[in-house]
């Protein structure tokens, strides 16, 4: 970034900035210069050099600076990096110079490869569902904006249907809802007599109903119906009343879905964009009514994620592994698919949960990518070092809540200790076992990641787990104290206090080199081989807690035949064959634990020991079993193992198919011998009659 202009700002005095020790942090990447009012009394510096690249540190001004290079027509790349909520504004500002140097490294780094968009398309197509003295009243507010339809989903009692007919009125029960922004499909089953799609609204229904059963609502109260029919004779040829009528569910499309019932039709997590369930709150109803009319046109959001279904491991042969992805999904964007699995980009949240649980690397994360935040940590903790800075701890948290709550800590509370150095991601869920354990190769203390409570009830369990596998090697290495944890803080005091009652924990001696990949094992065995070589504790073996991604399979031989199924079953060919020799042999490094091998033997002989082996023999062919070759009686081929040849002669025997010497000796043949014999037992036979 040669040439870029950075721009500093004590903001009023209230930071301090040691310009000589950032200019010798950042050695001398850009012309860095300090203000003390550089969005008022200075803002002709910032003007003057309008038509440079410029990094200002300040997020605060930053709709005043970009308007400002705006309106000089300039061109250059214009950034912003917040050194005064981040490091400043802290009890321990006086020490923040080697994070405000970390900061301003990490946003002159290159901008992240851009990613493929996933398209919305509304026409403005509105379905409002819900009770009818909810529904109606919107969609007499909604009509004149939006294209509505109307599902009544309760009885209506003492509602008044609209007098003028502009827009489709039905009435039933949800069956299914789903889909997104453009594109849902509602399926409801009509449950009233009357069809409110038929009916004219005449009233004679309602004149001729001795019980008084009908009302303007023109649904039947079927408590009060005494079944005289006399509505279906007045109704007559319009045919909009049958109480014989078994209706075929009906089917509708829609581009927005405002739910006004109780509890939401769509029960996941995450609810798709261009659905709306206000629940019935009259201000969060008003909210998302107002949000509705903007909803029309075409939109655009990132693909948040890559899949290679050649790497992934839920199933094969209909026989499945891990599904880990699609538990922790909280948008139901993630399903099965033949043997692998099917995510919809358009329910995609970006949250990278499903990114983090893979254990085969299948799903990966792309905005941005491991290897591009791999680069962030790095050049982040590289300069923080070299600037004198200890024991960083990096903190990650969302680019909304989490955010503000940082800020409001540093107006109201103490501040980010100086050793804190805030990341930010789309989504914390998205910091997988790779980048938690590269960030400690790379030098860092700590990882936290800050969620809030809605997060945390949805990933919480997910990310613990990984959080766990990640401690339990740094641990089992000798590096003491704890390295990981969630934050899920109630508000700024209880942020505040698990920020600075926070003790270091071990790290390398020495910072790795390598950068961190995209592909997720082999990022792994560069972070693992670097910290065993720096352990303080060295260790060839480590015990990891149940379902981690590394470990053994086990086989009991006295089950197992040698069928090899599970060798064809395994994804990751840590299970192979013996090639020429009856054997089942086994990569360990290989082996994600997926378990299609332990759900694909026929004998129940496997079972999982989740540990990970740093030792090289991990990535070598081991013997799990071995059999000696049983040969043609024939011709002497290898065809089989003695076992296998054996137990099939001790089943076989008493059956009537093999119950002469010739046809047991068949079984003990291989393939072509065996068609050979039958061939010579029907010429012998033919000859015998002739």
């Amino acid at each position: 970034m040669q040439g870029r202009r950075l721009k500093l700002c004590s903001c009023n005095g209230t930071l301090r900035l040691d310009a000589a020790a950032l200019q010798r942090a950042l050695s001398a990447d850009a012309s860095l210069s300090v203000h003390e009012q550089l969005c008022r009394r200075e803002i002709g510096a910032f003007q003057a050099d309008a038509g440079h690249d410029c990094l200002v540190a300040c997020t605060q001004e930053a709709p005043l600076f970009s308007e400002l290079a705006a309106a000089a027509e300039s061109q250059a790349d214009l950034r912003f990096v917040n050194i005064r909520e981040h490091a400043g504004w802290s009890a321990e500002g006086d020490q923040a110079t080697p994070k405000i140097a970390a900061l301003i490294a990490a946003a002159q780094l290159p901008a992240p490869e851009p990613v493929p968009n996933v398209t919305y398309k509304s026409n403005g197509r509105t379905l409002i569902l819900g009770p009818a003295a909810l529904a109606l009243p919107w969609a007499e507010q909604l009509a004149s904006q939006l294209e509505v339809a109307v599902l009544i989903t309760d009885e209506a009692r003492g509602v008044e249907l609209p007098v003028d007919r502009r827009y489709p009125i039905w009435s039933g029960k949800v069956s299914s809802l789903r889909g997104w922004l453009g594109a849902f499909e509602l399926q409801w089953q009509p449950r009233n007599p009357i069809d409110l799609e038929v009916c004219t609204r005449c009233n004679a229904c309602i004149a001729a109903c001795p019980e008084q059963a009908i009302d303007y609502s023109y649904q039947i109260d079927l408590d009060k119906c005494k079944g005289h029919r006399a509505c279906v004779q007045a109704c007559g040829s319009i045919q909009a009343i049958d109480f014989e009528r078994n209706a075929a569910p009906r089917t509708a499309q829609f581009d927005l879905v405002f739910d006004l019932g109780a509890a939401p039709s769509i029960t996941v997590p995450y609810k798709p964009q261009g659905y709306f369930a206000p629940g019935p709150d009259p201000l969060a109803q008003g909210r998302a009514a107002a949000q509705l009319v903007y909803m029309v046109g075409e939109f655009d959001k990132p693909k948040f994620f890559q899949y290679d279904a050649k790497r992934c491991v839920h199933s094969r042969s209909k026989k499945e592994g891990c599904s880990n992805c699609i538990e922790v999904c909280s948008t139901g964007a993630i399903a099965p698919h033949g043997d692998g699995i099917r995510v919809e980009p358009h329910l995609c949240a970006g949250c990278g949960a499903c990114t983090s649980v893979c254990p085969s690397g299948a799903i990966t994360y792309a905005y941005p990518r491991v290897a591009e935040t791999g680069a962030r940590l790095k050049r982040i903790l590289s300069v923080y070092r070299a600037a004198g800075g200890e024991h960083a701890a990096l903190l990650f948290h969302n680019a909304a809540d989490s955010r503000e709550l940082i800020a409001r800590l540093a107006r109201q509370g103490r501040g980010l200790p100086a050793r804190v150095i805030p990341v930010e991601r789309w989504h914390p869920a998205s910091v997988g076992i790779d980048l938690l354990l590269g960030a400690v190769a790379y030098g860092a203390s700590q990882v936290l990641l800050l969620l809030t409570r809605k997060e945390a009830d949805e990933y919480g369990a997910a990310l613990e787990r990984q959080l766990g596998y990640a401690e339990a090697i740094l641990q089992g290495l000798g590096y003491t104290g704890e390295h990981f944890r969630i934050l899920v803080p109630d508000g700024i005091a209880a942020l505040e206090h698990a920020l600075w009652t926070l003790t270091p924990a071990a790290a390398p001696a020495e910072a790795a080199r390598f950068d961190l990949g995209n592909d997720k094992r082999n990022t792994l065995d560069f972070v693992f081989d670097h910290l065993a070589r720096h352990a303080p504790q060295p260790a060839e073996e480590i015990a990891l807690p149940a379902g981690a991604p590394f470990g053994r399979v086990n086989v009991d031989i006295g089950k197992c035949t040698l069928c090899l199924a599970c060798a064809s079953a395994c994804p990751q060919s840590a299970l192979v064959d013996g090639r020429d020799v009856p054997a089942l042999r086994f990569i360990e490094r290989n082996c994600v634990q997926c378990g299609l091998c332990v759900n694909t033997c026929p004998e129940d002989a496997l079972s999982l020991t989740p540990r990970l082996v740093l030792a090289d023999y991990a990535k070598k062919e081991v013997t799990l079993n071995q059999a000696d070759p049983f040969h043609c009686v024939r011709c002497g081929t290898a065809f089989g193992t003695k076992q296998v040849v054996e137990s099939m002669l001790g089943r076989l025997s008493t059956h009537w198919m093999f119950s002469d010497e010739r046809a047991r000796r068949r079984l003990q043949m291989c393939a072509d011998c065996r068609v050979i014999d039958m061939m010579e037992a029907e010429e012998e036979s033919s000859a015998l009659k002739q």
